[in-house]
């Protein structure tokens, strides 16, 4: 009998506004309090698109959200190094 799969862990300080709901969107981790997954902020930014557009086509993820996802990504990469 095959092994069930299980979804990640995440555990995202209380200040980053990210949340997991294994019922949403497969456990995708979502800005707070909306459906919208954060690596869509990422894969709109390398495609070229600037925050403000993002924001624009996102307007339920707030600019301060958007800008701490960004500042813990940036952190928590600088600490792998």
């Amino acid at each position: 009998m095959a092994a069930m799969k299980t979804a990640p862990k995440f555990n995202f300080p209380p200040e980053v506004p990210i949340w997991v709901d294994p019922e949403r969107l497969s456990g995708a981790p979502c800005f707070k309090g909306t459906r919208v997954p954060v690596d869509s902020l990422f894969n709109n930014l390398e495609s070229g698109l600037s925050l403000d557009e993002y924001l624009d086509c996102f307007p339920d993820v707030t600019r301060e959200q958007a800008v701490a996802v960004l500042e813990y990504a940036h952190k928590t990469a600088l600490q792998a190094v």
